[in-house]
């Protein structure tokens, strides 16, 4: 009696294991092949990735555009700190320009980071 229990466990856990083996292998095998994520052009390609070298280009453009306005800026507020006293009173002015001045002096980092 206890041989057949232990015959009948053995084909038991043989079949399970089987089962287990190639349902998972047959599981891995979809017939819906999965869709691919990437946005596609008109004709099925995707789209092709824009010209590292014009974009450098403009990004240098606006970057020396930006350092000429900064160099203007720090021109403008050393004359007008010259102008005042500033040991008796800061101006709004001053603190304004001096304000833009980082701004953009900070936009020209980020952008010379890439």
């Amino acid at each position: 009696m206890s041989g057949d229990r232990r015959r009948f466990l053995s084909w038991l856990v043989a079949g399970c294991a089987w089962t287990g083996f190639f349902g998972t292998t047959l599981r891995g095998q979809s017939p819906n092949p999965r869709s691919d994520p990437r946005p596609k052009d008109e004709y099925g390609q995707p789209p092709a990735p824009p010209p590292t070298k014009t974009i450098l280009k403009e990004n240098e453009k606006d970057i020396k555009k930006d350092i000429e306005k900064l160099y203007q800026l720090a021109s403008d507020l050393k004359a007008e700190v010259e102008k005042t006293d500033s040991s008796q009173v800061l101006s709004i002015a001053l603190v304004r320009k001096a304000e833009e001045i980082e701004k953009l002096a900070k936009e020209i980092k980020i952008r010379a980071k890439g």
